[in-house]
């Protein structure tokens, strides 16, 4: 009997076993959802406020940002009130311990804040925290 031959059939492999591919993408998407919020503030060009003190956030956030223009990011899209109270309320109703972080350039208005942090209230969250850069010590 030759190598290579069982019983005179060959069994030809028509199938492409996928599992490399799936955990390539796997591994590509941890990686993007890192990267992605470090990258949003530099390319929004964002100016922080910045604070001498800060507190650790939650594990379970949304995040929004209030751009100088009035423009508010729902998880860095850009969203209407309407979207972003629904949004808030379904994590609420998935976790009762959601936290929203609230990102405003230095520049936008202060209505705008007031604002966002009324839509946030509405939709029954007030654990919510401000993003800020801290300041550097002068000696």
């Amino acid at each position: 009997m030759k190598l290579g031959e069982s019983g005179g059939h060959e069994k030809n492999f028509s199938e492409i076993n996928i599992t490399p591919f799936v955990d390539v993408v796997l591994v590509l998407l941890v990686i993007f959802m890192v990267t992605a919020p470090l990258m949003v503030k530099n390319i929004i060009d964002l100016k922080l406020p910045s604070s001498e003190s800060s507190d650790k956030a939650q594990t379970n956030t949304i995040g929004i940002v209030i751009l100088k223009t009035g423009n508010i990011l729902l998880e860095g899209v850009l969203s209407s009130p309407l979207l972003i109270v629904e949004k808030i309320k379904t994590e609420k109703i998935k976790d009762s311990k959601t936290q929203v972080v609230i990102t405003a350039d230095k520049d936008a208005t202060h209505g705008m804040v007031i604002e966002v942090i009324d839509l946030v209230k509405t939709a029954g969250i007030s654990n919510f925290a401000f993003q800020i850069e801290k300041k550097d010590k002068v000696k």
